[in-house]
């Protein structure tokens, strides 16, 4: 259930045009579902704001529809994140209407336009970043903000982000997503006053270590306002920055 429906629940009790006991067998259902192998939250978006998501990767096909199915029973726009080959299909062929970002190796089941709020800005520091930066920007999207993207602005050439510095500072956020050294959002962090949620991706060359060496430089970096997330954790990057949007974009 989710929070409108919850609030005609609700209004439909004061109104008296549903009993308690009724109410309260529709309300059941919560706090989560019991499918034995996951317990699936079903009121995650009336704490949180967007449903939860399912984190495919240790997960089987099977399992994965069947989350997503109960998911989708009560929410629109239920994100499936690092999908497979496999995962796709067996989301394709579920039954339920499916958008498909093979960049982001995401899908979004019962996909629902919504009109956009604020402005989230994700900015990549090279192509080699992108399905981590598409991950951040789908995700938002998703969410119900209005994203923009700025690809391939890495330090090497800092030309290439110079004409998009108007952008940057119009945004209620950001999101740096940069491997090898990570610079780019200590970069980013000194030249706007914006939050900055800095993504450290797992490209580069031996010594970057998997995106360790980019973990570490982003929580070091001596530019104000920079939060960091988890190694290629563009979702998580994109939860955090749809929460600070639409509090800046809420009428007060």
């Amino acid at each position: 259930m989710d929070r409108e429906a919850l609030r005609a629940l609700l209004g439909a009790v004061a109104r008296g045009e549903v009993d308690e006991a009724t109410a309260l067998d529709r309300l059941r259902g919560l706090p989560y579902a019991d499918l034995a192998f996951a317990r699936v939250d079903l009121h995650r978006a009336l704490r949180h704001g967007v449903p939860e998501a399912v984190f495919c990767p240790g997960k089987t096909p099977a399992q994965v529809v069947a989350i997503v199915e109960r998911l989708a029973a009560h929410h629109d726009n239920v994100l499936a994140t690092r999908t497979t080959p496999e995962v796709v299909e067996a989301l394709r062929t579920c039954g339920l209407p499916v958008a498909v970002h093979a960049d982001a190796r995401l899908v979004v089941v019962k996909p629902r336009a919504t009109d956009g709020v604020g402005l989230i800005v994700v900015v990549s520091a090279g192509t080699a970043d992108l399905p981590v930066a598409e991950e951040a920007a789908v995700t938002a999207e998703t969410m119900g903000n209005r994203v923009e993207r700025l690809w391939d602005c890495g330090v090497a050439g800092l030309h290439r982000l110079v004409p998009h510095l108007d952008r940057l500072a119009e945004a209620n956020a950001i999101v740096a997503v940069a491997g090898m050294e990570g610079a780019l959002p200590s970069v980013v962090a000194g030249l706007v006053d914006r939050p900055v949620i800095a993504v450290p991706t797992s490209v580069g060359y031996g010594a970057s270590l998997g995106g360790l060496a980019a973990l570490l430089a982003m929580l070091n970096s001596c530019a104000p306002g920079v939060s960091v997330v988890n190694v290629d954790n563009g979702y998580g990057a994109a939860a955090q920055a749809s929460q600070i949007n639409k509090l800046a974009a809420k009428p007060r």
